[in-house]
């Protein structure tokens, strides 16, 4: 099944997100190589007038795991997580319904 896993960073910590990136990517890559990963990515600060410096507010993955404690297991040992970059942590089931 697939669920969403929507983590939001703490207030000025875009250093500990630059430092930590690479074990994070490091930690989804096999999600990646067993075709368990629908997406991941961060959300951007939205600011109309400051385009293309935004910064980062937190990060969303939508992926594949056997039932809900697997997914929070595997949210709590990202890196990220680990680290203490994010103020919350949301996991729950997602269904796709468009595009088909």
């Amino acid at each position: 099944m697939l669920f969403m896993i929507f983590c939001e960073d703490k207030p000025n910590s875009m250093e500990l997100r630059m430092q930590t990136r690479p074990a994070h990517l490091d930690y989804i890559q096999p999600l990646v190589n067993e075709s368990r990963l629908l997406c991941a990515g961060p959300t951007p600060f939205y600011d109309p007038e400051n385009t293309g410096k935004l910064g980062v507010s937190g990060s969303l993955i939508i992926a594949e795991f056997d039932s809900l404690q697997e997914a929070q297991d595997w949210a709590a040992n990202d890196p990220y997580a680990l680290a203490g970059l994010f103020s919350s942590v949301i996991v729950k089931p997602y269904l796709v319904v468009l595009p088909k």
